[in-house]
């Protein structure tokens, strides 16, 4: 740190120690800067001392004698304070996120300075990325594209990993695994490649107030719908009668062909004695391989082989005949399902042993 930058932060300390911090969380702004002091570590904390007046320095140092017991959420809070205040007040702006994990894991130990850092550098956005949860993973993808790769990790990074895999596979597919390998690269991001992707993030939320199709209301009523508890054929018939076409499309994703990959053995054994092979050998041309596997895994080995054969000898099949053939598999299993004579699980559920 130059003498500027180091002048300019020992007298924002000093001002700080000076009882401007605040109140945060039931602190005195006073023991807010004795914390902030005995952080500090001899040296610094004395230089901060000799800049304050007699009045300062006798309370400060009082109220530093008599902390004890001091807890790791009271000094994170201070440290945030502190650093949130410096940024403000003082002409400077540039400490890297590099340099104050050093000075901080010096003072504080890593596990904390980590803490720390996590709240001044990310929080910011967070609520923003937040806000993009809701969108078409097509639509964010598109947004992207243009980017920088290190930018689209960036921005990935922030999402939560659900969405972040469905905006990845919407991205053009020869710019994926560099995409991810950046993601992977990822351990500090500096504050200007943030300012950067705040910069992104808002020009994705401002876009937003002239999109009317982004957020898929239809598969949210339909996850909505498989999570209610008790009767939920009543609810649907309720929604039948306000709207019979759009209940048909709730239908048809909240019996989405790819839930039979979460199925148990004994449902999955179930449906491939009551489903021919036939349609097997077509539903399952171009299947997301979790489902094909669930299937194949749960056939009997000698129905397995006759499968197997049947796939080998069938070839290509128009889309519209796989898409048919998997709504009648489908119908087949919601019927089962409505009868009470199969236990279907509609969304993944947390299970225990």
């Amino acid at each position: 740190m130059d003498e500027l930058n180091k002048s300019d932060l020992l007298n924002n300390a000093a001002a700080s120690a000076g009882i401007a911090l605040g109140n945060a969380d039931g602190m005195t702004p006073l023991e807010q800067a004795a914390i902030l002091l005995l952080c500090m570590g001899e040296e610094p904390a004395s230089a901060v001392l000799r800049c304050l007046s007699r009045e300062e320095l006798l309370a400060v140092t009082q109220e530093m004698s008599s902390l004890s017991g001091i807890k790791v959420d009271a000094v994170k809070t201070s440290i945030q304070k502190f650093f949130d205040e410096y940024r403000e007040q003082s002409g400077v702006h540039g400490a890297s996120r590099a340099f104050l994990k050093r000075s901080l894991d010096l003072a504080l130990g890593s596990d904390i300075a980590n803490s720390v850092l996590n709240n001044i550098y990310g929080d910011a956005i967070r609520p923003k990325m937040a806000r993009l949860q809701w969108v078409s993973p097509k639509w964010l993808a598109d947004r992207i594209a243009g980017e920088h790769v290190r930018m689209q990790a960036v921005f990935l990074a922030f999402l939560p990993p659900a969405l972040a895999g469905q905006v990845v596979d919407a991205l053009p597919q020869d710019s994926r695994d560099l995409v991810l390998v950046n993601i992977a690269r990822l351990k500090d991001i500096d504050r200007e490649l943030l300012q950067e992707l705040e910069e992104l993030v808002n020009s994705c939320l401002d876009s937003l107030h002239t999109q009317s199709t982004l957020v898929e209301g239809m598969q949210q009523t339909a996850d909505i719908i498989n999570r209610l508890p008790g009767d939920r054929a009543r609810m649907i018939e309720l929604l039948r009668g306000h709207d019979p076409e759009i209940v048909n499309e709730i239908e048809a994703r909240m019996y989405d062909f790819f839930i039979l990959s979460r199925q148990t053995e004994t449902v999955l054994l179930r449906l491939t004695e009551e489903v021919p092979l036939e349609m097997w050998a077509i539903a399952l041309k171009g299947a997301e391989p979790a489902v094909s596997q669930a299937i194949t895994q749960t056939m009997p080995r000698r129905q397995a082989q006759a499968f197997e054969a049947m796939m080998r000898r069938s070839g290509p099949v128009p889309l519209s005949r796989v898409e048919e053939v998997r709504r009648d598999i489908m119908a087949q299993v919601k019927t089962l399902a409505d009868a009470g004579e199969i236990d279907l699980q509609l969304f993944a559920e947390e299970v225990v042993e």
